[in-house]
């Protein structure tokens, strides 16, 4: 699939000459070829994984209620140095994770960008309700692969364009609309789009 909103971030990131990213989702041969081919420094932390298993490690009870343990979490990503990635792949990242810990999460990814860094994910339109095991990955810095998209409900409400802009104010947002009943996201750390 070829992706615009990938297309812009990469024009808008060509003066960057090593780029630092962080692809959020499972390791992939062909991610991390494309991205070294754009002599890109490549971390990986798959945040994807345990959230479509509904991995039981990350969630605690806490006054009888199943409450998701975010600082866990967020502990699965590499030491990053805060202010030094470039580029950040979400992918449905967002769709996955209880709407009241997106701000938190938001907040400790967003702070990993450099200026000028690059926020990107997928966003699914309320009328997408599966797609949740979904597994996303660079064909190239511009293309990307794709498998088991129509697999598992998505376990909470969309996120709407709203509720990104509110979670990401200060920051410069971009949407791109897909035929796949998808939102691109862009979000770029200070500096208009």
């Amino acid at each position: 699939m070829r992706s615009q909103a990938l297309e812009w971030a990469w024009h808008y990131l060509q003066d960057v000459e090593k780029p630092v990213v962080l692809d959020c989702g499972a390791v992939s041969s062909a991610t991390v070829r494309a991205l070294m081919g754009r002599g890109a420094k490549v971390y990986v932390a798959d945040l994807l994984g345990p959230v479509q298993q509904g991995d039981p490690a990350y969630w605690r009870t806490v006054d009888d209620r199943p409450v998701f343990a975010l600082d866990d979490f967020l502990a699965r990503i590499p030491e990053i140095p805060p202010a030094s990635l470039s580029l950040i792949c979400c992918w449905h990242l967002l769709d996955l994770i209880p709407g009241n810990q997106l701000a938190d999460l938001l907040n400790g990814l967003l702070a990993l960008l450099g200026e000028g860094g690059i926020f990107y994910c997928f966003l699914r339109e309320p009328n997408l309700v599966a797609g949740k095991d979904g597994r996303w990955w660079f064909e190239s810095l511009t293309t990307l692969g794709a498998e088991g998209e129509g697999k598992g409900v998505f376990p909470y409400p969309a996120v709407s364009n709203r509720e990104v802009e509110k979670l990401t104010a200060g920051y410069s947002l971009k949407t791109f609309l897909t035929r796949s009943h998808r939102r691109e996201v862009v979000v770029l750390k200070k500096g208009d789009i």
